[in-house]
């Protein structure tokens, strides 16, 4: 069999066809349903031109849409295009113009920005509207309609090497695509998956039987995505691995973020795994296990037994917490950008994991300014690079490629940019992310590791650390703080506390020099950073 997703994914609708793939509120999709949607929607995109290389542009919320589009473009061997559903028309047209988007699927509640777009994209072939709301756009196709009368494309030989293209906004900077190829992708889901549901490892051919003996032994995993699939971690991590075993997906119906649903559908539907973005998405779900366990109705979570995360820090406190009240748990932090994957640490409650900390190993190291090793115990700070697993280059880029994609001793490294130390006994603290650095009196203080320092504060509920410019230190470190539901300090007297709290822990350059408290400190809806705005909310006070 292919090593390819739409292969694999097609040989499972054939095998265990009536096991749930797709579950969104009302909505259960079986695998054979989910097939032939996907088929159809592939059978129209081809018959208007879409095919081999074409690039399928994705303008959408967390959906069976999402995934049926992203599987019906694999089927053609074209390209999926994850688009964020947040931005607006410059943004929007410069991601689909830059990606060469030939086809176009999106909410229609999303239809004004396709409106101020479409004119502006003569590449686009058809744009295909997914009904959310009782808006319409004129010149699209109705998805509905796609999957009713289309007739299904018929399966075809495809390649491992077909280009997969995922686009990253990082954290400063136009969006970038990231290339790869889809049959890295299958390994790496195979292979990532397999240990934690008891498997030896796992070629595509094995697929079909393990998926019908999982499915016997009422074993196929069940992974909740409730962080959006448009970032990596909710595709990458938490959808495609176990859609390669023949599982099923567990998505939440509402818009935004909302612990209490989350842990309303685990319950519901038997979840097994669920992915989220570091403390953003585990804080306010660990309070409402505290807020339910002190009212008496203590939560059950039988069937749980992952979390995984990435794309922020994911500190100590929480994993504790939430083993705390799942024993079986399992948590694993995976420390990885769009560049690739640098690791993952394993946190359980017989053996507890620190937060940012995983160890070195042949294909992650750390490399100092002459790309050399930085010596383990020596308190340098290096940048982290690593060699599995390496993409192809940013799409149309050659110039981004060729700094972040690397040669050192005959060997190809990807630096994402992340800084780092690494201990006596090899294991590499993530201190954070360069575009973050703040450099302050002639020091250079890493934001997340401040920031981590002020979460542990009993009436800090999230934090995001920043530098602004002053006179005197060249950039001053700025803390924007929300606090813990019912505290109501004085701000100036938490101020004082929280730089205190923070000298007790760290080098006292590294405290802030203001404290500023809002309500709700700024997140993109996958739980990241929202820097740009912090600053210009600390600016305005």
């Amino acid at each position: 069999m292919e090593t390819h997703f739409a292969t694999i994914w097609e040989a499972l609708a054939d095998t265990i066809g009536d096991q749930e793939a797709v579950i969104q509120h009302g909505i259960r999709h079986t695998w054979f349903e989910h097939e032939q949607r996907s088929s159809r929607l592939a059978g129209f995109l081809s018959d208007v031109g879409i095919g081999n290389g074409s690039k399928v542009a994705m303008y959408l919320f967390n959906s069976p849409a999402y995934l049926e589009t992203h599987f019906a473009a694999l089927k053609l061997r074209a390209v999926p295009v994850n688009v964020n559903y947040r931005y607006l028309e410059n943004e929007l047209a410069y991601l689909l113009e830059n990606s060469d988007s030939e086809a176009v699927v999106y909410h229609s509640s999303l239809g004004a920005q396709i409106d101020k777009v479409r004119g502006r994209l003569p590449l686009v072939k058809a744009w295909i509207e997914v009904r959310d709301d009782d808006t319409r756009t004129d010149g699209s196709f109705a998805y509905d309609d796609v999957i009713t009368r289309a007739s299904p494309a018929p399966r075809i030989t495809r390649s491992p090497d077909d280009l997969a293209l995922f686009y990253t906004g990082g954290t400063t900077g136009l969006p970038k695509g990231v290339m790869g190829a889809v049959g890295g992708g299958v390994l790496a889901g195979l292979r990532g998956l397999a240990p934690l549901l008891g498997l030896p490892p796992q070629s595509p051919d094995d697929i079909p039987a393990t998926a019908a003996l999982l499915a016997s032994q009422g074993r196929l995993p069940r992974s909740m995505v409730p962080c959006p699939l448009m970032h990596g971690t909710g595709m990458g991590i938490g959808c495609t691995p176990t859609k390669l075993y023949g599982g099923c997906i567990v998505l939440t119906g509402g818009r935004r973020f909302d612990p209490v649903e989350v842990w309303d559908t685990v319950e519901r539907e038997s979840v097994t795994m669920i992915t989220v973005v570091g403390d953003a998405f585990s804080r306010p779900m660990v309070r409402v296990l505290d807020d339910d366990r002190a009212a008496g109705r203590p939560r059950k979570f039988d069937t749980m037994k992952v979390i995984a995360s990435s794309g922020a820090m994911f500190s100590k406190d929480m994993k504790d917490a939430l083993v705390d009240h799942i024993p079986q748990l399992i948590i694993l932090d995976i420390i990885a950008a769009t560049e690739g994957s640098m690791g993952q640490s394993i946190h359980t409650k017989d053996r507890p994991a620190q937060t940012a900390s995983f160890a070195i190993s042949p294909t992650t190291q750390v490399f100092d300014e002459a790309d050399e090793h930085v010596v383990p115990g020596s308190g340098a700070i290096g940048m982290v690079a690593l060699s599995e697993g390496v993409p192809l280059g940013y799409y149309k880029d050659p110039e981004k490629s060729e700094r972040t994609f690397r040669v050192i001793a005959g060997v190809r490294w990807s630096f994402p940019g992340d800084y780092a130390t690494v201990s006596a006994d090899g294991t590499i603290s993530l201190l954070g992310r360069g575009s973050q650095v703040i450099n302050t009196a002639g020091e250079k203080v890493f934001a997340e590791e401040v920031e981590e320092t002020l979460k542990t504060h009993p009436a800090v509920d999230d934090c995001l650390v920043f530098g602004l410019p002053d006179e005197r230190y060249g950039q001053s470190i700025t803390a924007l703080v929300s606090l813990v539901p019912g505290r109501d300090p004085d701000p100036i007297e938490l101020s004082s506390l929280l730089v205190s709290h923070a000298k007790a822990t760290l080098a006292s350059y590294k405290a802030p020099r203001r404290v500023i408290v809002v309500d709700t400190v700024p997140r993109a809806a996958n739980g990241k950073a929202d820097y740009a705005t912090a600053r210009s909310m600390a600016e305005d006070q």
